[in-house]
């Protein structure tokens, strides 16, 4: 079975077949976030420690961490974000962007093995980026696109995605260290978007061997109710095959929808998870009934 393993100082997340279903927060991101840009722009990271927080308290095992701020200094925000998370969270980041001398800064400061997101499969890109996986020892999200776009066509995507695992092999970065985006287009546009999906992670998954993750929401842009597609999209991907997916875990219908996919999937033994989530407390003072009752019973 094919396991990416990240980790932080202290913990380790595993991505693989026969494992739970990984979610990586998506929240502390600044995109069509002024307020946010703004304050990152300026040294301020008390909303990225409440975004962190607040991740991981709603059921993140990952986060994913981004600074692309225009006319910013992203190298240093991203670099500073980063140390920022992993003060107050132990869990593993995904460090996101598409200016390599930002990931480099990311991967300099951070402490353990990170995912960096992402490389594409246009040949400038991937001769600059994965030396520097390789260099850090991280694992890498492959991004199905090239110099030609994004295809509608899964069978392109595929072909991109095998370039990608086979180019990173170049490098020695192992296939398990490479989790492939399929890349989810907004269904609202493009009724077959989710079809297109499922068909290739399954292939990806059977064929290439790899890990995969997605951008959920996407496939949700422009609909109401998103949050119910994207429950609906991430049950239906996990049986596919997917493997984790950067979303926001504040959404009680996602959440509810990954751990019912990992009781379905048998990735949840006895549905501790489920159970551990949901359960409802006990009554007040019930605890307290009982113990009298047995008391004047013996």
């Amino acid at each position: 079975m094919t396991t990416t393993i990240i980790s932080s100082a202290t913990k380790e997340v595993r991505i693989g077949f026969d494992q739970p279903f990984v979610v990586i927060g998506e929240r502390i991101n600044p995109t069509g976030r002024k307020i946010l840009a703004e304050e990152m722009k300026n040294g301020d990271y008390s909303r990225v420690e409440a975004d962190a927080l607040a991740q991981v308290a709603a059921g993140a095992q990952m986060l994913d961490v981004n600074a692309g701020i225009p006319l910013a200094d992203e190298p240093r925000i991203l670099a500073e974000a980063i140390q920022l998370v992993q003060s107050v969270t132990d869990v593993p980041l995904s460090i996101d962007s598409s200016i390599v001398e930002a990931l480099e800064s990311g991967l300099a400061v951070y402490q353990g093995k990170a995912l960096v997101n992402s490389v594409t499969g246009e040949d400038e890109v991937l001769e600059r980026v994965l030396p520097l996986v390789a260099k850090y020892g991280a694992a890498v999200v492959a991004i199905s696109n090239d110099e030609t776009g994004i295809s509608e066509d899964p069978n392109v995507r595929f072909e991109v995605a095998k370039k990608i695992v086979e180019r990173a092999a170049d490098y020695g970065i192992s296939y398990q260290d490479v989790v492939v985006d399929p890349l989810v287009m907004p269904i609202g546009a493009i009724n077959q978007a989710g079809v297109q999906v499922m068909e290739l992670v399954r292939r990806l998954r059977t064929e290439l061997k790899v890990n995969t993750t997605c951008g959920a929401s996407n496939v949700s842009f422009g609909l109401p109710n998103r949050n119910g597609i994207n429950a609906a999209f991430l049950t239906m991907a996990m049986g596919a095959g997917m493997t984790s997916a950067i979303t926001s875990p504040l959404h009680a219908e996602v959440m509810q929808a990954v751990r019912g996919g990992d009781v379905m999937m048998g990735h949840d033994p006895d549905c501790a998870n489920w159970i551990k989530a949901y359960r409802e407390p006990a009554p007040e003072g019930a605890g307290g009934r009982r113990g009298r009752a047995g008391r004047r019973r013996g």
